[in-house]
């Protein structure tokens, strides 16, 4: 499943941190993201997940610290330089275009590549994620599961290195996310770094290599699903909270 430990990573974040009104959000956050590898982030609700996310994608600046990408630093980069370097990111509310139908959105993905090659089609990526059949309906009358997966082909249409998904599961069903999950492994086998934030525990511990635990900002435990379904500290962070029926 894993790619050589010693593969040069494609993401690099290095000592992060953001305040917000002098409230931190992240604090000397450090982590790597590799090729051919599916890493989970997760936490409880509010520990600087999107935060990050928005970080590394170049939506948030930090104050301190520093994002790599493909051994380059991008810290002041915006998010379109970083697409033309191989980042592609879903969201957690969806950004789509709602007067659009599925085919239109991710033609316009293929559309905004500079590097205009290849035998990518809007057709062929709405196919590989699943949502072949709703391709000229308009994105607004989807149901939220599949418009998500027509933002992940359109993420896929700029033939990314790098692929941030923000909670993608949800609005999909269990079948649909156990498909979800088997294309993320596709992904990373192809050779693509794929980072995670998703609230469906039991999908993370199955797809992922790695697993990053953020708690109130900070990463408190970094490892392999067995090693972090087996940490205490994140047995009170956030595990117990996910597996508890009555935990908001």
């Amino acid at each position: 499943m894993s790619s050589d430990s010693m593969t040069s990573p494609f993401l690099e974040v290095r000592g992060v941190s953001v305040t917000f009104g002098g409230v931190a959000a992240l604090t000397q956050v450090s982590l790597d993201v590799r090729p051919g590898e599916v890493t989970g982030l997760i936490g409880p609700n509010g520990a600087g997940k999107t935060t990050l996310f928005n970080v590394i994608s170049g939506l948030q600046r930090p104050d301190k610290g520093e994002v790599q990408l493909v051994g380059r630093d991008v810290t002041k980069l915006g998010p379109h330089r970083r697409a033309r370097l191989g980042l592609a990111r879903t969201f957690q509310r969806l950004e789509l275009f709602g007067s659009l139908s599925a085919r239109e959105n991710v033609q316009a993905g293929l559309d905004a590549r500079r590097d205009k090659g290849g035998d990518l089609t809007a057709q062929g990526l709405l196919h590989r994620v699943g949502v072949q059949a709703d391709a000229d309906r308009q994105v607004s009358t989807l149901p939220t599961g599949e418009a998500r997966l027509v933002e992940l082909a359109r993420a896929l249409a700029i033939d990314p290195k790098l692929i941030l998904l923000d909670e993608p599961c949800s609005g999909l069903d269990d079948h649909e996310s156990q498909l979800l999950g088997g294309l993320l492994r596709e992904l990373a086998d192809e050779g693509r770094a794929v980072l995670i934030v998703e609230h469906d525990m039991p999908l993370v511990l199955d797809i992922c290599d790695r697993i990053i635990v953020l708690d109130f900002g900070q990463v408190i435990a970094t490892g392999s699903p067995d090693a972090i379904r087996q940490d205490p500290g994140v047995q009170a962070a956030y595990l117990g909270a996910a597996n508890d029926p009555e935990a908001s």
